[in-house]
C-alpha cells in the first residue's frame, strides 16, 4: 500500500489492516523458519506496509493534539 492510500482510510480501518499486517508477518516468519517460505521479498513489503500505517497513524495523533 502506499501512504496515500492509507491517509485515505479511517483510524479503524488503518488499526484494522495493520492487525491484519502484523498476523500476516507472524505467519511469514513462521514459514520461513520452517523453510516453506515462498516469496521471501513478502517479508519486507509487510513490514515497509506496517511502518508506513504506524506513519501515519503517528501523523494523525500529532496533528490532533497540536490543535488541542
Amino acid at each position: 500500500m502506499r501512504a496515500s492510500e492509507i491517509r485515505e482510510l479511517s483510524s479503524d480501518e488503518i488499526r484494522q489492516k495493520l492487525d491484519e499486517f502484523t498476523q500476516e508477518l507472524f505467519n511469514l516468519r513462521f514459514q520461513h523458519a520452517t523453510d516453506q517460505l515462498e516469496n521471501p521479498m513478502r517479508v519486507g513489503h509487510v513490514r515497509r506496509d506496517i511502518a508506513r500505517m504506524k506513519t501515519v497513524v503517528k501523523e494523525r495523533e500529532l496533528q490532533s493534539s497540536g490543535e488541542s
